[in-house]
C-alpha cells in the first residue's frame, strides 16, 4: 500500500494572507483561475440566462391555442428558474470581485443563446429546445474548463447544467406531445 503524505498547510502564512488581502473578499492567494477570464465567462453566461429569462417570458405571454395553457405554464416556470440562474451567476461574478454586466446594449452579442419568437406554439417550444440544447453544450464546456481551477464555479455550473437539462427534455416532451411523433430514435 503507497504511503500518502499528510496534509500540511502554513496556517501562519495563511492567516497572515488574510488579514493583508481584506479587501479581496472571497478572492484568495490560491484561487487558480485567471479571475479576469471567469468574469467575462460568467457574465457571458449571465447574457444567455437573461436571453433565456426574456424568450422563456415572451413565449409565456403570447402562447395561445387549445393546447396551449399546459405549455404556458411550463414557459412561465422555466423563466423564473432562468432568472434564478441569472441571480446565481451575478453573485457569484460578485464574489470574485466583479461587476455582473445586466446592461442590455450587447446583450444579444454577449450571449451563446438566440433570442427567437416563433410564430406559434411548436416554434416556441422548438426555439426554446435549441436554446436549451445549445446552454448545456455551453455549460459542459465552461465546467471542463473551470475543472479544479475553480471548484465553486464548477458548482455552481453543474446545478445549473443540470436543470437545463431538464428544461430540454421538458420541451423534448412538448413537442413530442404536440408533434404526435418522437424526435430521438433511441
Amino acid at each position: 500500500m503507497p504511503q500518502t503524505q499528510p496534509f500540511v498547510s502554513d496556517l501562519q502564512e495563511i492567516r497572515r494572507r488574510a488579514r493583508e488581502h481584506l479587501e479581496e473578499g472571497a478572492l484568495t492567494e490560491n484561487y487558480e483561475g485567471d479571475v479576469n477570464t471567469t468574469l467575462k465567462l460568467l457574465n457571458d453566461a449571465l447574457a444567455t440566462e437573461i436571453v433565456c429569462v426574456l424568450r422563456y417570458t415572451y413565449h409565456y405571454v403570447s402562447a395561445v391555442g387549445i393546447h396551449s395553457e399546459a405549455v404556458k405554464e411550463e414557459f412561465g416556470e422555466h423563466a423564473r428558474e432562468e432568472q434564478e440562474h441569472a441571480l446565481r451567476l451575478a453573485e457569484r461574478i460578485n464574489q470574485l470581485g466583479g461587476r455582473p454586466d445586466f446592461n442590455p446594449d450587447g446583450l444579444l452579442s454577449r450571449s451563446s443563446s438566440q433570442y427567437v419568437e416563433g410564430q406559434n406554439l411548436v416554434d416556441m417550444i422548438r426555439e426554446n429546445l435549441v436554446a436549451e440544447r445549445i446552454a448545456i453544450e455551453t455549460y459542459r464546456d465552461l465546467i471542463r474548463y473551470f475543472s479544479d481551477k475553480d471548484p465553486t464555479t464548477r458548482r455552481l455550473l453543474e446545478d445549473i447544467l443540470a436543470k437545463e437539462e431538464e428544461h430540454a427534455n421538458d420541451m423534448h416532451d412538448l413537442l413530442v406531445a404536440h408533434q404526435g411523433q418522437p424526435m430521438l430514435n433511441n
